[in-house]
């Protein structure tokens, strides 16, 4: 069973709609046991930071978040689920992330021709070892909604990058924990096989 967090991030249905399709079982749930159980997890997110921790915060998430992740579960984030695994982000000076990755999250900032936010299809250059890019070809494209980008601490764990005015880190992967800025339940077939690739994490063991 996959537990899709539940902290009334705007992409729950489509991202668990998606899985669906896959032909997975899958839990929106906020419940502890629920995620503490599960055989992988998902935390989706649109919006703001400071506004997702807070309520991460309020439903007694945070703890749980860190506790999944270190128990070793396939972990992936998508979108804000992304930005909200690292240290801090511009976008809310003083709130602390989740900090299960090391790096930081910066706006995008934009120039000649480029739209703030950046709202369409990029391609994605990988690194070449991303278990999520698995059977994808060397350059996909993929579906971008967002303002703020990740910079990691730990070029390593990049597994696919963007260019948008500036180097965008949009996904990693560091042992059981994977995460794209990009959204997969909105990228079409390349989107669906990235993640049917997160769905047969683990079952290699």
């Amino acid at each position: 069973m996959i537990a899709v967090i539940d902290y009334d991030a705007g992409n729950l249905k489509s991202v668990s709609k998606a899985l669906q399709f896959l032909g997975e079982d899958v839990c929106v749930t906020r419940d502890p046991r629920e995620i503490l159980g599960a055989d992988k997890v998902i935390l989706p997110g649109v919006g703001a930071f400071g506004d997702a921790m807070e309520r991460l915060s309020q439903y007694g998430l945070v703890p749980v978040i860190r506790e999944a992740a270190a128990k070793g579960l396939p972990f992936l984030g998508i979108c804000l689920g992304l930005q909200l695994l690292f240290e801090r982000s511009e976008e809310s000076p003083g709130v602390e992330g989740l900090g299960i990755l090391k790096g930081e999250i910066l706006r995008i900032p934009g120039g000649e021709g480029l739209k703030v936010p950046h709202i369409g299809w990029n391609s994605l250059e990988l690194s070449g070892d991303g278990k999520l890019f698995s059977h994808l070809p060397a350059q996909p494209y993929v579906y971008f909604v967002h303002s703020y980008y990740l910079r990691a601490a730990d070029p390593s764990i990049v597994k696919a990058s963007a260019q948008y005015g500036v180097q965008i880190h949009a996904s990693v992967e560091k042992d059981n924990v994977f995460a794209c800025q990009f959204h997969p339940e909105k990228s079409g077939e390349t989107g669906l096989r990235i993640l049917k690739n997160f769905t047969k994490m683990g079952e290699e063991s």
